[in-house]
């Protein structure tokens, strides 16, 4: 998403935008896709010779370093960016820059750098035991998926691309949207300097606020096992609060029944994009970020303040940076439902005026520092200053 929005933004202050990605039947139609790698399913079934070869691909891909290299003899960036390169096109296109002296950036948006398994999650639950280079427990506790064949492949890719140095000597600067994920790398050893903070950003302009308080709370997003949401469908029933929970994922099924169970007032409304889930949040009275692990810079949060709602976040990750207490929503403890209960009864308590200059100071707030505007003037400064 931020890929494709970053990419939008430069085409249309005229920069010439050459992307470079892996083959696959939902891609946008682009002029560069014979450049494009192979697709790399990991979820189908295949052989097991061509699984042998994925693995291969997935530590280091030869085929990516030879068609990146075509790429770009051919059209001479200026700068390049890269983004989510993991297991898909996999960290051997990044020297390539470095030999053609292309300035390198690389925007993070999960922990793979510190944490092999990205989430520093083990089993669901914060975890940070692969410190000081001890990475040998993401096979002790099975961190992928709970397999010890994907996490002794994660194993691999990790050593091989920390004795290459992929990152840490061909990456120029490392851009990180929230202050915390800057924080959490220097603390894993990284050197500060690598680092830019550089926030999210959305379109302002394509979002219509609407400030009246509606009748219900929202969640939209992935539904998975770290994004809190059980902490949430215990906090409505106890809040007596109807809430709507917008997306799809693994954890669909467990947690609608969860909500049957107890008697929530719980409305799944399945994946919605574009003007149906725009619709959805403008009714909201606000939008509820539970998330159970080191989130990021949500850009759902941003969305919510375009539309005019205020937040209710839970006290983890880079979700505090983006929370003004009393102003643009409440924090809680994350997995706290008293927390959360108590958060969404103050809510309550609140005048429908009360509420509307709540996302009145949200929308102000999203306008003036985490616009497109300002994400291009931000990023365009900090490309000139490796030119």
């Amino acid at each position: 998403m931020v890929f494709l929005e970053h990419n939008k933004l430069f085409q249309e202050r005229g920069w010439q935008v050459v992307p470079f990605s892996m083959m696959h039947e939902n891609n946008i139609s682009s002029e560069w896709s014979k450049y494009f790698v192979d697709e790399i399913e990991l979820g189908k079934k295949t052989s097991a010779f061509k699984r042998m070869l994925q693995a291969g691909k997935i530590v280091y891909s030869f085929e990516a370093r030879r068609k990146i290299t075509q790429l770009v003899k051919k059209v001479r960036p200026s700068v390049c960016h890269v983004h989510n390169i993991y297991h898909h096109i996999s960290p051997s296109i990044l020297s390539v820059m470095k030999a053609e002296e292309i300035p390198l950036f690389m925007t993070l948006h999960d922990l793979k750098l510190a944490c092999p398994a990205y989430k520093m999650l083990s089993n669901n639950v914060l975890c940070e035991k692969c410190k000081n280079g001890k990475i040998y427990n993401l096979v002790a506790n099975r961190c992928m998926k709970t397999s010890v064949t994907l996490s002794s492949l994660i194993f691999v890719e990790t050593l091989v691309h920390r004795a290459l140095g992929v990152y840490k000597n061909n990456v120029d600067c490392f851009v990180v949207p929230s202050r915390f994920y800057l924080e959490k790398f220097v603390e894993w050893g990284w050197d500060r300097s690598r680092f830019q903070y550089l926030p999210n950003f959305v379109k302002t302009e394509s979002y219509e606020a609407d400030f009246t308080a509606g009748e219900y709370y929202v969640y939209f997003g992935r539904l998975s096992e770290e994004k809190g949401l059980p902490t949430l469908i215990n906090a409505a029933k106890e809040a007596n609060i109807q809430l709507v929970i917008v997306g799809a994922g693994p954890e669909e099924q467990r947690l609608k029944k969860l909500a049957t169970g107890i008697g929530a007032q719980v409305v799944f409304s399945g994946y919605q994009t574009g003007d149906n889930l725009k619709r959805i949040i403008q009714k909201a009275k606000a939008v509820v970020i539970p998330s159970e692990w080191y989130e990021n810079a949500p850009i759902s949060l941003l969305e919510a303040y375009a539309l005019g709602k205020p937040v209710i976040g839970a006290n983890i990750g880079g979700i505090p940076e983006l929370v003004k207490e009393n102003e643009t929503g409440f924090i809680f403890s994350a997995g706290s439902t008293t927390e959360l209960t108590s958060a969404m009864a103050r809510l309550e308590s609140l005048s429908a005026s009360d509420i509307a200059q709540m996302g009145r100071t949200a929308r102000k707030w999203v306008e003036s520092e985490f616009g497109s505007v300002n994400y291009i003037e931000r990023m365009t400064e900090l490309y000139s200053r490796y030119q």
